[in-house]
């Protein structure tokens, strides 16, 4: 490796990169506007050269590739101006303030063809190279949640928010280990030194496979911690940063199940090895080999975009007081749900669905294509919706409850799962099934009791209260409701009796389809 790489700032963090990239026998040129800073640097390195003028660095023929190590607010022109100058750039985290700026070096990158790589110093680390090995294998199972924590006392930024500073190192280790973005990300924080930089947070992030991450950081703590919990449903794994041996812990913790109660089962921590090394010199060395063999960066200009994405989600909600944010993830989604509403996790929704206001749809609950959701409407969890369902305001559906294809729930009307609750006696695994069948009208301020089955294109009168089955075809009103017809496919009375010894035919006056009763069914001939 020939020596044609130039750090710029050699404060805080930069002195670290110049040191390795001096190691790594790759360090031309240290530039750095403070001249006392500068002249020190000069000293311990005499064979690099030192400059205070950045435009004179991009000028010179020598240097093919810049690394940034000053304030956040200066990454994305410094950035800009050294792709400009067709080098090679690694900036330090974040690759921007914003989303726009950050597309727009990424775009620019590939442009010019060169190497853009962002400092997520993390997932260089053995640790998490190792944690995401685990992840890959199916060694954790399943994963329920990640919780991060990155605390400390000082030091303070005016510059960036703890947010801004400490954050994108969890939230790009968490992307990484979950291969995928978030759903929804919400934040909550308080400015404590000074009334405009937010000094802690807890950020929260929900993902389509269902899992959930917890990021703390702060920077008013009483002592550092820097530690990072996987939670599976096979095992628990530790990453404790601070720890000066070992580093990476599992637990094989059970959960045994004695009279339909959970009961955990500890087990002793287990360290993990791990191999020994610097993740920053893995990392400088990673921009090196990426340089020389002109490969993607592990943590390239799209990595940093995901995590900025992120980080201007998380400073949304923190000055909305924790409202969530929904993220675009790349796929455009198919279907519509208005910001108001909540949509937990594992949720499925088909396409051209709407969701409007207030609504909130709980985990593990399936909702079919050109379905419509009414405001105010709760549904779930563990429902399942056909499609083209119509569902108007004010309509809870409770675990238990299937809908099938073409379903018509009226304003207001009432589902139930369980038939004698009490307050005081909990019946959650007392749930009864009730099944409305395709193509059923529901109408408004209706009740229907839990354990029953409403067959096909039955038509229920507003206000009835419905306690028993019914046929296909039904037209069922009253408290209780009983039965006074039969309903063609289209919503208009047939001219059948309801007397079971009967049997009869019957042509829709609206549409023409044709039906017979036999006894107490109806059906279409």
């Amino acid at each position: 490796m020939s020596k044609n790489i130039a750090v710029i700032g050699c404060g805080y963090w930069g002195k670290n990169l110049i040191r390795n990239f001096n190691d790594l026998k790759a360090l031309y040129a240290i530039c750095d506007s403070d001249e006392e800073r500068l002249a020190s640097f000069g000293k311990q390195y005499p064979s690099v050269k030192v400059q205070k003028d950045y435009e004179a660095v991009l000028s010179d023929s020598h240097v093919k590739a810049v690394v940034i190590s000053t304030p956040a607010v200066t990454h994305y022109d410094l950035a800009k101006k050294a792709l400009s100058a067709d080098k090679d750039v690694f900036v330090e985290k974040p690759i921007a303030l914003n989303l726009r700026e950050g597309e727009e070096l990424v775009d620019l990158a590939g442009q010019k063809n060169k190497i853009l790589m962002v400092g997520h110093i993390l997932e260089y680390h053995t640790a998490v190279e190792k944690l995401k090995e685990l992840v890959k294998q199916g060694e954790l199972g399943q994963i329920n949640y990640i919780y991060s924590n990155r605390l400390n006392l000082g030091k303070f930024r005016t510059e960036e928010n703890i947010l801004w500073s400490f954050a994108p190192h969890d939230i790009s280790v968490i992307l990484t280990l979950l291969d995928e973005m978030p759903d929804t990300v919400s934040a909550h924080g308080g400015n404590y030194l000074s009334p405009n930089v937010t000094d802690v947070t807890v950020t929260t992030m929900d993902f389509a496979s269902g899992a959930k991450a917890h990021i703390f950081v702060s920077w008013l703590h009483p002592y550092k911690e820097q530690k990072l919990v996987i939670i599976g449903d096979k095992k628990m794994v530790m990453f404790n940063d601070v720890s000066q041996e070992e580093k990476l812990f599992a637990y094989d913790h059970k959960i045994d199940w004695i009279e339909r109660a959970p009961i955990p089962r500890p087990e002793q921590a287990r360290p993990i090895p791990i191999e020994k090394s610097e993740p920053l010199r893995s990392e400088c060395a990673h921009f090196i080999d990426c340089i020389q063999t002109r490969k993607t960066p592990r943590t390239d200009g799209a990595s940093g975009l995901r995590v900025l994405k992120i980080l201007e989600a998380s400073q949304s909600s923190l000055r909305e007081n924790g409202k969530t944010y929904r993220l675009e993830t790349g796929k455009k989604a198919k279907y519509f749900v208005h910001s108001s509403s909540i949509i937990d996790e594992n949720v499925k929704i088909g396409e051209d669905t709407k969701i409007w206001h207030f609504s909130h749809v709980l985990k593990n609950t399936n909702i079919g294509n050109k379905c419509s959701v009414g405001q105010n409407v709760m549904i779930g969890p563990n429902v399942d919706i056909g499609d083209n369902v119509k569902i108007q305001n004010n309509v809870s559906v409770y675990e238990g409850v299937t809908l099938e294809d073409d379903v018509f729930c009226g304003p207001s009307m009432v589902f139930t799962n369980v038939t004698n609750p009490r307050s005081h006696w909990p019946r959650k695994d007392e749930f009864k099934k009730t099944l409305v069948k395709k193509g059923t009208s529901l109408g408004a301020n209706s009740t229907i009791v839990c354990g029953i089955t409403i067959g096909q294109y039955a038509f229920i009168g507003a206000g009835a209260l419905v306690n028993k089955d019914l046929p296909d075809f039904a037209l069922a009103y009253g408290v209780p409701a009983k039965l006074h017809g039969w309903m063609c496919y289209c919503g208009i009375q047939l001219e059948l009796s309801t007397s079971p010894e009967t049997e009869e035919k019957a042509e829709c006056s609206n549409c023409g389809k044709k039906y017979k009763k036999d006894c107490q069914n109806v059906q279409l001939i």
